[in-house]
């Protein structure tokens, strides 16, 4: 009812736990607080939100048009609404070292239980296209040094993103992601890496977690969860699949508005009002209001 009963610090130290395991954790992203409902309700590991899907979701491209105050806002929407321990994409940091420090408090206000820096040049791109750049060492070591310096719960967890893989080959990804380490990062994430292989050997040059992403239509294949845990991935996101599968369900739902005049064929489709009201925990908001709560849906 209402928010999580788990706090974040507690969400923070539970999460820390699992991940010392070196067990494969499993976060689909959420679009919205509800769909972070539902991916507790799965069974999931965690709650992914993806700098991508919050820019799409305010109708913008994901090249670095969001601003700190939106992330931290909508974040907090979705990572209150689930017991598990949500991670937030924080792009490069929202400008520059002072701006990354700044950036880690208000993600660790908003009850976030991790975020990923990346070391694109602003503005970014989203890391499964062409044309991407990144900065220099030092600005990346910079950026990571910051947001470790701001963290104020040990168990908030850092991650330092590198996209150096398409600029200039494994070999400088597998450098970079050392040396991010040993600036501070509590994980690593090596976007668009090209096989399972490629992942082995960032797993084997870095002794901290290393996170995988498996979005569609990317420069990566999209290996299955066992494969990943195969060659030692620690997290496994799936950042805009739900958005994606939302919006092709959605565009399918008008299209069959101008073809039908009416969705009833698309009636078996959709998510029932009783499953939705039983999602949104309807019932126990008669603790409150007995007239909140006084009929049946029926099936």
């Amino acid at each position: 009812m209402l928010y999580s009963q788990t706090d974040a610090a507690a969400k923070r130290a539970a999460f820390r736990e699992r991940l010392a395991t070196g067990e494969l954790l499993r976060f689909p992203g959420a679009f919205n607080p509800l769909s972070a409902r539902l991916i507790e309700r799965k069974g999931f590991d965690g709650v992914y939100i993806s700098g991508a899907v919050l820019s799409a979701d305010l109708g913008l491209p994901d090249i670095g048009l969001t601003t700190l105050t939106e992330v931290a806002t909508r974040a907090g929407q979705i990572a209150r609404m689930t017991e598990l321990p949500a991670i937030v994409d924080a792009d490069t940091g929202f400008g520059e070292p002072m701006n990354v420090a700044r950036t880690i408090q208000e993600l660790e206000n908003a009850g976030l239980a991790g975020t990923h820096i990346e070391d694109q040049v602003n503005p970014k791109r989203c890391g499964h296209l062409d044309g991407k750049q990144v900065v220099d060492e030092q600005t990346a070591l910079k950026r990571i040094r910051a947001a470790v310096d701001a963290r104020r719960d040990p168990n908030f967890l850092i991650m330092a993103r590198t996209d150096i893989r398409a600029v200039d080959g494994l070999d400088a990804a597998k450098d970079r992601a050392k040396k991010l380490v040993d600036a501070g990062a509590d994980a690593i994430f090596p976007e668009a890496m090209r096989s399972l292989e490629e992942f082995e050997a960032v797993r084997s040059a870095v002794d901290v977690p290393v996170l995988a992403n498996m979005t569609e239509f990317g420069k990566s294949e999209l290996f299955t969860s066992e494969q990943l845990a195969s060659v030692g991935v620690n997290i496994v996101i799936w950042p805009v699949s739900l958005l994606r599968m939302a919006m092709g369900a959605a565009s399918r739902a008008l299209d069959t508005l101008n073809d039908e005049g009416s969705l009833t064929s698309q009636l078996d489709a959709m998510q029932h009002r009783a499953d939705l009201y039983d999602l949104i925990d309807y019932e126990s908001y008669n603790h409150f209001d007995s007239t909140v709560f006084n009929f049946t849906v029926e099936k």
